[in-house]
């Protein structure tokens, strides 16, 4: 008997230890607000990133979107200008990444396919390696849009702020 109680207990300790930590991690992380300074890694240029639960892939802006093959594999050239909201100068950097995939999204004017790549971006202390569809967001107010899969890396969201925390990563962590 004493071996099956011990044998019990031992999977039930472990699940209280986990739910605990991340109860504690999760009392211990201050809200972002619903938009926040980011920085686009590695060229360092901050901008607005607005956090979106409502979007699963996060989003960024591009421009001069083109495929092409690089050593049989699928990569993207793209140029991304922005305005950095730290020097408030025009920021224009082309960058080339390997294709993760292609996405579908649909919308109320019909469906479209975007490129999805792989980006380094900070947003308070976190150096996020993230998947982030292409597509032109000159029309948007946000450059960057960060998804659900991203903001499961950062935590919880008051919707009621913005801009509570500043970018705070080295380009040490790139």
């Amino acid at each position: 008997m004493h071996h099956l109680l011990k044998k019990s207990l031992v999977p039930a300790i472990a699940v209280a230890t986990l739910a605990a930590s991340a109860l504690s991690h999760a009392d211990t992380t201050k809200p972002l607000g619903w938009v926040e300074e980011g920085v686009i890694m590695p060229d360092d240029l901050t901008v607005k990133f607005k956090l979106d639960s409502g979007a699963l892939t996060s989003s960024m802006h591009a421009e001069d979107i083109e495929l092409f093959e690089k050593d049989g594999e699928d990569w993207v050239r793209f140029r991304v200008e922005l305005e950095d909201i730290n020097s408030e100068e025009t920021v224009a950097s082309t960058f080339e990444r390997p294709l993760e995939r292609n996405l579908k999204v649909r919308g109320a004017g019909g469906s479209e396919e975007r490129p999805v790549v792989k980006m380094q971006v900070c947003v308070g202390d976190e150096m996020l390696n993230e998947e982030f569809s292409l597509r032109d967001r000159d029309n948007m107010h946000y450059p960057v849009l960060l998804g659900r899969r991203t903001l499961n890396e950062l935590g919880p969201i008051d919707t009621s702020r913005t801009f509570t925390t500043e970018p705070q990563c080295s380009t040490d962590q790139v």
